[in-house]
């Protein structure tokens, strides 16, 4: 895939993901209904319907293309070509009329003949605020940006100046690795903060307005736009398969933080031994 077709894809995702959120921001405050809920997670009907009209524009602009969403898959499963989409990250926050949720957008190129996450590097990545609107947009080996602003991460060394953002995850083992990490960090930072859009934080490390983002239980369509942004911005994104489907582990920061983070995080021998992103179908 030449540069000139990553940029009119990332202008398809670009405007897919503005329609997505201008319904959205049009239902912020509006009843909502409810598909489904568990006991740390919200399904709603809204999520099934911005992922409708993110496949139909994502498709009638490439229609030999393959779609995965949080709300289902779509196109041609052997495409070269797949879509990463979550169409409501932050659906619990949404829910409650919290203004902190994105859309979030992916491209990503097989490289190799197997359906496996592993077998993808993603090429181009949209993460769309519609509450601030704020637009963050990535092309592999090109500089990251925010509403058309080349964004770079911070450069921030020490832990007792960071801001790390860290979430939970919905299944009890990662509330326990999760919890006695927030404990140890918020001992040893400026600020940790739980914002509840793993996109969204992301993008945060890659504009430098946080400094890591820690999570040990995420879905691809969670990260596969943000850990480009952060590699774009000048960042590290380390991530590996856990249990469940599409189912990782991340480790995001600013590229000075990493080994000052790793004491305080399991299995840190594996971690300091693999290059952001080096193993990964996210990146």
């Amino acid at each position: 895939m030449n540069l000139a077709e990553q940029e009119r894809a990332l202008r398809v995702a670009v405007a897919a993901g503005r329609a997505a959120g201008q319904l959205m921001r049009r239902n912020l405050r509006a009843p909502k209904i409810v598909n489904a809920t568990t006991t740390h997670d919200i399904k709603l009907e809204l999520d099934v319907r911005c992922q409708k009209l993110i496949e139909r524009r994502l498709l009638a602009a490439f229609p030999a293309t393959a779609l995965l969403g949080e709300e289902g898959v779509a196109g041609d499963a052997d495409s070269l070509l797949r879509w990463v989409v979550d169409p409501i990250d932050g659906t619990v926050n949404f829910t409650y009329g919290i203004p902190h949720a994105c859309v979030s957008i992916a491209l990503q190129l097989r490289q190799a003949p197997t359906n496996d996450d592993a077998s993808f590097t993603t090429v181009v990545g949209v993460v769309y605020d519609p509450f601030c609107d704020e637009m963050w947009t990535a092309i592999r080996d090109r500089p990251a940006r925010l509403n058309g602003r080349p964004i770079r991460v911070s450069t921030r060394s020490r832990l007792a100046e960071a801001v790390i953002s860290v979430g939970f995850g919905k299944k009890p083992a990662v509330l326990r690795q999760m919890l006695p990490l927030a404990g140890a960090l918020a001992l040893r930072v400026r600020k940790v903060r739980i914002m509840g859009a793993a996109a969204l934080g992301l993008a945060y490390v890659a504009s430098g307005r946080f400094d890591a983002y820690l999570e040990g239980g995420l879905r691809l369509w969670d990260i596969a736009a943000g850990g480009l942004l952060i590699e774009c911005a000048g960042g590290e994104f380390w991530n590996r398969p856990v249990a469940g489907e599409h189912a990782f582990e991340i480790r995001a920061n600013n590229g000075r933080l990493r080994s000052k983070l790793e004491r305080y995080l399991p299995d840190r021998d594996s971690a300091s031994k693999q290059r952001a992103g080096s193993s990964s179908s996210v990146t």
